[in-house]
C-alpha cells in the first residue's frame, strides 16, 4: 500500500512538474522594473537613465525611473511627477507621451528573438500622471529586430525611404512606424488613479529582438485631450509604465538560468559585443544586460571554469588612455559578475588598449567593434 501511494505521489509529482515546464514564461527582463543599479535620485530634462537594470530609453528624450529607494522626486508612491502606488512591487518608469517635436520612449531586449509565424501576447500597465494636463490614446509596443538608437529628443515615428517623383526628381518621403499592438483611439488613456492594461495579441515576423513603448502616433492622431489637473507642471501627457509582458501563446521557451550548455574550450575567445559603456568611460549601460546575464548564465552552468576578461578600444585618443580605459572596463564586468555571485577567484581582468584591433579603425562601424570586452577560458 506504501508503495502504491508513493508511486502515485512520484507520477502526479512528474505531471505537475511537465505542466510547470510547460507554462509560457515572461519574455521580458526586469519587467516590473525592481531590479535597479542605483536609487534614482533626480529628475533631469535631459538626462539618461541608467539606473533600471534591462531597460534605457532609445533615444535623448529623458524617460524617468521611480523607486521607493529613491529621491522626492523619484520615490513610489509620491514623486515630482504625482501619487501613485506600483501596479506590482515597489518601482515603474515614466515617459512623456504627447508633444509633437518631442517623446520618450522605453526599450529593452527580449530574452531570445521572437520566431516567424508564433503568436505573442504584449501586455503593459499605465497611469496618467496626476500634473499632466493632457491625455493620449495611442500608446503601443513595437517590435524590431534591430536596437533603435535614435540621436534626436525627437519622435521616431517615422522612417526615412527615398524615391523618385513623375519628373525622375529624388525626394524624402516620410512612412509610419507601425507598432505591432496599440491601445485603441476609442479608449483614452486618462485615469491617474487606477493602472489601465494596454495589451494584444500578434503574429511574429522572426527575428525581433526589442521591444519599445511609447507613442508612436503624430501629435494629429494622438487624440491628445485637455483634462482638469489644477497642480499641472507640464505641457502634455506624462504616463507611468509598470508590469510589461510577452508571452508566447503557441509555444514553451527554454529560461532555465542553469540550463547545461557546452562549455567554452580553453583559451578560445568569445567576443562580448552586447556590453555598451558610457562614452569614454568604464560605465556599463543598461543595455548590455542580455549579454552580462548569458556571461553569468554559463558561468553558474559551468562551475569549474575560470576566465580572463580581457578589454579593448578604438584607436581615437591617446595610448595611455586607451590602455587605462581597456583594463577599467574588464573590470567593471568583473565587478558586475562578481556582484552577482560569481566568486572572485573565478575571474582575471587585463587591458590591451587599442593593440589589438578586429576591424580597421578607418570607419565608425570598424572602430565600434573594435571597442569590446571579450572572455578567454583559461587552463586548469
Amino acid at each position: 500500500m506504501i508503495r502504491r501511494w508513493t508511486t502515485l505521489a512520484a507520477l502526479l509529482l512528474l505531471y505537475s512538474g511537465n505542466l510547470k515546464a510547460q507554462t509560457p514564461d515572461n519574455m521580458v527582463y526586469n519587467p516590473s522594473f525592481e531590479d535597479y543599479r542605483r536609487c534614482p535620485q533626480k529628475i533631469e530634462a535631459l538626462g539618461v537613465m541608467t539606473d533600471v537594470e534591462a531597460w534605457w530609453q532609445p533615444t535623448k528624450g529623458s524617460s524617468d525611473y521611480f523607486n521607493a529607494c529613491g529621491s522626492r522626486d523619484c520615490a513610489v508612491p509620491r514623486n515630482k511627477m504625482g501619487y501613485q502606488t506600483a501596479h506590482n512591487g515597489q518601482a515603474y518608469c515614466g515617459i512623456y507621451c504627447s508633444q509633437a517635436n518631442y517623446r520618450e520612449y522605453l526599450q529593452t531586449e527580449l530574452k531570445q528573438p521572437l520566431e516567424a509565424g508564433h503568436r505573442y501576447r504584449i501586455s503593459f500597465w499605465v497611469s496618467l500622471a496626476d500634473k499632466s494636463p493632457h491625455a493620449v490614446a495611442t500608446l503601443g509596443a513595437l517590435f524590431t529586430s534591430e536596437m533603435i538608437e535614435d540621436t534626436t529628443s525627437w519622435d521616431i515615428l517615422m522612417e526615412r525611404e527615398t524615391t523618385e517623383n513623375e519628373r525622375n526628381e529624388r525626394m524624402s518621403i516620410a512612412t509610419y512606424l507601425q507598432p505591432q499592438v496599440v491601445n485603441s483611439t476609442d479608449s483614452l488613456l486618462a485615469d491617474s488613479k487606477i493602472w489601465q492594461e494596454i495589451s494584444g495579441e500578434f503574429t511574429a515576423e522572426g527575428g525581433e529582438r526589442f521591444l519599445t513603448i511609447g507613442n508612436f502616433a503624430d501629435f494629429n492622431h494622438s487624440v491628445v485631450t485637455a483634462i482638469e489637473s489644477p497642480n499641472a507642471i507640464l505641457q502634455g501627457a506624462y504616463y507611468y509604465i509598470d508590469d510589461v509582458s510577452v508571452i508566447p501563446l503557441d509555444q514553451t521557451i527554454n529560461s532555465d538560468p542553469l540550463a547545461k550548455e557546452p562549455a567554452p574550450k580553453t583559451d578560445e575567445i568569445q567576443v562580448l559585443h552586447g556590453i555598451y559603456f558610457a562614452t569614454a568611460k568604464s560605465d556599463i549601460l543598461p543595455q548590455s544586460y542580455n549579454e552580462l546575464q548569458h556571461l553569468l548564465e554559463t558561468l553558474m552552468a559551468n562551475p569549474e571554469i575560470r576566465i580572463e576578461l580581457r578589454g579593448h578600444t578604438d584607436n581615437q585618443g591617446t595610448a595611455d588612455f586607451n590602455m587605462k580605459l581597456s583594463e577599467a572596463r574588464a573590470a567593471a564586468v568583473a565587478d558586475y559578475l562578481i556582484r552577482k555571485g560569481i566568486e572572485q577567484q573565478r575571474i582575471t581582468t587585463k587591458g590591451f588598449g587599442k593593440t589589438m584591433p578586429i576591424e580597421s579603425n578607418d570607419t565608425p562601424e570598424g572602430r565600434k567593434r573594435n571597442r569590446r570586452v571579450e572572455y578567454r577560458v583559461l587552463a586548469d
